[in-house]
C-alpha cells in the first residue's frame, strides 16, 4: 500500500465549498457504484444526499460535521459525521478514485474518531452496502467490525442493503 507523499490537510466544509463537494460526490459515485446499485438509485441518492440545499442544511446542524481532505490545493475526499440516534456515526466517507488506497480515508477516519472520542462516544458506527467489498475491506483495516445487517427503505422504491460496522474507541 502506498501512501500520499504530500501532506493531507483536513478542513471543515464551508458554504462556498458546497458546489465542489456535490460535484466530487457525483464523480466518486459514478466511479464506485455502478454494478453495486442501479444508475436510477445512484441518481436518486445523489440528489437526496448531495443536493446543494441538503448540504447547506447539514452545515447549519450543530450535530453534524462535514470535513474535506486536500493534497495541496486539490480536494480529494470528504467525510460527514453526525450524532445519530445517540451514537456517533460516520455517515459518508468518499475519496477520489485515483487517490484511494493511499491513506486519505484513514486520515479522515482518524479525524472523525478523534472528534467522537473528545465528545465522549465509545465507538464510531457506519453503514456500508453489503456488496461494496472494497469499502468493507478498507473499514476492517481501520478497525471496524460488522455489528449487524440491515435493510433500510429510503423511498423512491429503493432500499439500502447494508452492514452496520463499528469501531471501538
Amino acid at each position: 500500500m502506498s501512501t500520499v507523499t504530500q501532506q493531507i490537510d483536513i478542513t471543515p466544509v464551508t458554504p462556498p465549498d458546497v458546489p465542489a463537494i456535490s460535484a466530487l460526490a457525483r464523480e466518486i459515485w459514478q466511479a464506485s457504484y455502478p454494478g453495486i446499485i442501479t444508475q436510477e438509485q445512484i441518481d436518486f441518492m445523489l440528489e437526496q444526499r448531495y443536493g446543494h440545499e441538503r448540504l447547506y442544511d447539514d452545515l447549519e446542524d450543530a450535530d453534524k460535521w462535514l470535513d474535506q481532505a486536500f493534497v495541496g490545493d486539490r480536494r480529494i475526499g470528504f467525510a460527514f459525521s453526525e450524532i445519530y440516534k445517540g451514537e456517533f456515526k460516520l455517515d459518508k466517507l468518499y475519496i477520489h478514485p485515483d487517490m484511494q488506497r493511499q491513506g486519505v480515508g484513514g486520515a479522515l477516519i482518524a479525524h472523525v474518531a478523534e472528534r467522537a472520542k473528545k465528545l465522549g462516544y465509545p465507538c464510531v458506527i457506519l453503514a456500508v452496502n453489503k456488496r461494496n467489498e472494497k469499502a468493507i475491506g478498507s473499514y476492517r483495516k481501520y478497525g471496524f467490525a460488522v455489528r449487524e445487517a440491515i435493510v433500510d427503505d429510503i423511498g423512491g422504491g429503493f432500499v439500502m442493503d447494508d452492514y452496520v460496522m463499528e469501531k471501538k474507541l
